[in-house]
């Protein structure tokens, strides 16, 4: 207990004066470390700022020069898509073109066919292979080919509508693409220190993934350009030769057109002149039929004449020989009378014999203008169906025909 309340000991006076001195070099010592922390502090501070402001700096000059880039890429593609499209509509108006004229070809084909259906109808020596048969047969082979060469050209071209459609699609996804791409720029350069949506993203940093290299970026966009560019000329190409195509087809099928109506009007010419001349030579048959007719008549007739003599001469004789007795004398009345039948029937004989032959001649004569009437009114039938056939159902069909420029 004693201890207990024994006093503390005591320094002595130099002792508390180097306590003090001790305690004042400490804090100064802390102070001026503490100092060169601060300062140090804000000279980190001061350089991570300017650091970080620089580095923003650059951030954001990289994503306006990335914006920029994208924007004169964006342009790029707007223009070929542009490009394209109109290109693609107006090639879809040479595609119309293309099947208003396959539909045009195929009325002048039939009408061609049926001609030479209705031909196949013409009778005898008229049935021949002439110059309307043989044109008509190259107007339907030159028709055939160009419903062809229409065909194919329109196969051509929806091929490259369909090509022109792709590389549009290229660039619309393309674009599409880009459009999205620079929303996102756009909203990090509008990023700052104080946008409330700004965040953390631990997984940000890492480039795994579908990233690609600004080379394969360029050479991406630059592709779907050059590819829109190629089918744009592709469709420019053959937009001529579609031109072509049609230009050349009208001017061959009209060629033709003309070539087989003048062969027709060239062919009826020949017919009717044909037909008159055989009605000319019908008329004469029947005029000379008519005379050989008349002289059959007169040879009949003649014939017929020379019965009346001998039947009188022969009465005559008769009636003398019933005299009576001595009367039945053999006078010279006599001897005439059977001189004149004997001369007569000799003679008539001789000229009956005679215009018997010259009647049998006549009468074959006859036949055969019978035959020769019959034969030219067959042939005169005959032209007459081939004008009809040509005339009246040939060339009137083809009258409806008349082709365009397509």
């Amino acid at each position: 207990m004693a201890r207990l309340l024994q006093a503390p000991p005591k320094f002595h006076p130099s002792e508390w004066d180097i306590a003090n001195k001790m305690q004042r070099a400490s804090t100064e010592s802390q102070k001026s470390r503490s100092e060169r922390v601060i300062a140090e502090s804000r000279r980190l501070l001061d350089e991570i700022e300017k650091t970080t402001q620089k580095t923003r700096s650059d951030v954001n000059k990289k994503i306006e020069q990335r914006r920029e880039e994208i924007k004169f890429w964006k342009q790029e593609l707007d223009n070929k898509l542009e490009q394209t499209v109109h290109e693609t509509e107006v090639l879809l108006t040479f595609k119309t073109r293309l099947e208003k004229s396959l539909e045009s070809c195929k009325e002048p084909l039939i009408i061609a066919q049926k001609c030479l259906l209705n031909r196949q109808k013409r009778a005898g020596i008229d049935l021949v292979h002439d110059e309307v048969e043989q044109e008509l047969v190259k107007e339907a082979e030159v028709l055939q080919g160009v419903i062809a060469l229409l065909g194919r050209t329109l196969e051509q071209t929806n091929e490259q509508i369909r090509l022109n459609r792709s590389a549009k699609y290229n660039l619309e996804m393309d674009l599409k693409d880009k459009f999205t791409a620079l929303m996102i720029d756009d909203y990090c350069a509008s990023l700052t220190n104080n946008t409330p949506d700004s965040r953390y993203a631990d997984r940000a940093v890492k480039t795994e993934g579908n990233f690609v290299s600004p080379e394969d970026w360029i050479d991406f966009s630059n592709l779907n350009v050059e590819k829109a560019d190629k089918q744009r000329n592709n469709s420019l190409a053959l937009r001529a030769l579609i031109d072509g195509i049609l230009s050349q087809a009208a001017n061959d099928m009209r060629k033709q057109h003309e070539v087989v109506n003048v062969a027709f009007r060239n062919q009826v010419k020949e017919v009717k002149d044909a037909k008159h001349k055989l009605e000319t030579l019908l008329a004469m048959v029947m005029d000379e039929t008519a005379s050989q007719e008349k002289n059959i008549a007169a040879l009949k007739k003649a014939i017929a004449d020379k019965e009346g003599p001998v039947k009188v001469a022969q009465t005559r004789l008769e009636a003398r020989n019933h005299r009576p007795n001595v009367e039945l004398c053999y006078d010279t009345a006599q001897y005439r009378l059977m001189s004149e039948v004997q001369e007569i029937t000799k003679n008539i004989q001789r000229q009956v014999e005679m215009l018997k032959d010259m009647l049998a001649q006549a009468e074959a004569e006859l036949k055969g203008l019978s035959r020769r009437q019959l034969s030219l009114e067959e042939e005169i039938q005959v032209k007459e169906n081939t004008l009809y056939i040509d005339e009246v159902l040939c060339m009137q069909m083809r009258e409806s025909v008349y082709i365009n420029n397509f």
